[in-house]
């Protein structure tokens, strides 16, 4: 999406068949994340994927993003910037099905369709049709699951030309272990069974089109109204019992704290006093590993001027070998020739006395 944004905000050159191509890419791939499982804010809070969260934090912050990135918000995303009218031609209709239109004995075939002749003419987008086609199956359960109680799983296997039977129990296995999607599989009678039971219900709602709630949605609606019916009725009857009860909680409240308040204080003190602990251990650690990193930089230092040293002398004496040694052979040299100058001069002398 960053690199999208990119090329149509900076490089003017960019033409109509790259931009093109870059809309059909992001739109493919944002189409081809799985589904993502609703969860409660208790659910939020208590997920330990530490790990998964900062890894995820640390790659948005690389993009210059406060959250990371979820598939509602790049759906929002692209149509925010009207991505879906900017793809391929027959990739244009692929956005709808998926995510607006409630249309479940043809939405397989007609995605399945749809990417057969994708895969045919762009081979730059092919890379996220089976995971496009993986959501399609998802989607299509959960559209089945809003309109039907039980339906056959060769009925369902029929409305989906690219799956075998087994290869679809396989991808619904999670999202129903997870109650995302509301299914039992009856193996005796070779029948999905949508929702006639009354189990936990997710309390968000999961995307995509809905045409009317699930059963269990309905039973906890109308559990969650008598709940409220029923609180409204004990304030109107019996108004001083609610007083009492809020009274009775909390001078429970108060006591409990008054038994634990030493114990719990105690407890934050040491732990303030281990956190401090560890805290100038880690320090003292970090100032002894500066410390000895110091020390083996000058002891290299050292050893490198010591070096250089040697190496400076060494080069000093081998120069004043050298001079000394071209000193003594222009010495020899100036004899030499005062030998034969001298040699000259008496055979000139021999010569003059002939």
């Amino acid at each position: 999406m960053k690199h999208y944004q990119l090329v149509f905000d900076q490089k003017k050159t960019a033409t109509e068949e790259e931009k093109q191509m870059l809309a059909s890419s992001v739109l493919m791939a944002t189409l081809a994340i799985p589904l993502p499982s609703s969860m409660s804010e208790n659910e939020k809070y208590l997920d330990l994927q530490n790990s998964t969260k900062d890894k995820n934090m640390t790659l948005a912050s690389y993009l210059d993003l406060q959250h990371a990135p979820t598939r509602e918000t790049l759906i929002a995303d692209i149509v925010k910037h009207g991505i879906p009218g900017k793809v391929y031609p027959e990739l244009q209709p692929l956005f709808k099905i998926l995510e607006l239109d409630f249309q479940p004995l043809k939405l397989c075939s007609l995605v399945d369709n749809m990417l057969k002749e994708v895969e045919r003419l762009y081979s730059d987008v092919s890379a996220y049709t089976a995971d496009v086609r993986q959501v399609a199956v998802l989607r299509l359960m959960r559209q089945l699951a809003q309109v039907y109680e039980k339906i056959s799983i060769n009925k369902v296997v029929s409305l989906i030309p690219y799956i075998e039977p087994l290869e679809l129990e396989l991808l619904i296995i999670e999202p129903a272990k997870t109650l995302d999607l509301q299914l039992r599989i009856d193996h005796a009678t070779q029948t999905f069974i949508f929702g006639s039971t009354i189990q936990y219900q997710r309390e968000e709602t999961t995307s995509g089109p809905t045409v009317q709630q699930m059963p269990s949605e309905m039973f906890r609606n109308q559990l969650m109204s008598l709940y409220t019916a029923l609180n409204q009725s004990v304030d109107l009857i019996s108004p001083a019992m609610k007083k009492q009860a809020k009274d009775e909680m909390r001078h429970e409240a108060i006591s409990t704290y008054m038994k634990c308040y030493k114990r719990d204080h105690t407890n934050m003190i040491k732990r303030k006093e281990m956190i401090e602990n560890r805290k100038e251990y880690y320090e003292n650690l970090n100032t002894e590993k500066e410390r000895a990193e110091i020390q083996e930089r000058e002891k290299t230092r050292r050893e490198a001027e010591k070096a250089e040293t040697k190496r400076r002398d060494e080069e000093e004496k081998r120069r004043t070998e050298e001079r000394s040694a071209r000193e003594e052979k222009y010495k020899d040299k100036l004899l030499k020739l005062e030998k034969v100058k001298k040699l000259i001069e008496q055979l000139g002398e021999n010569r003059l006395k002939v």
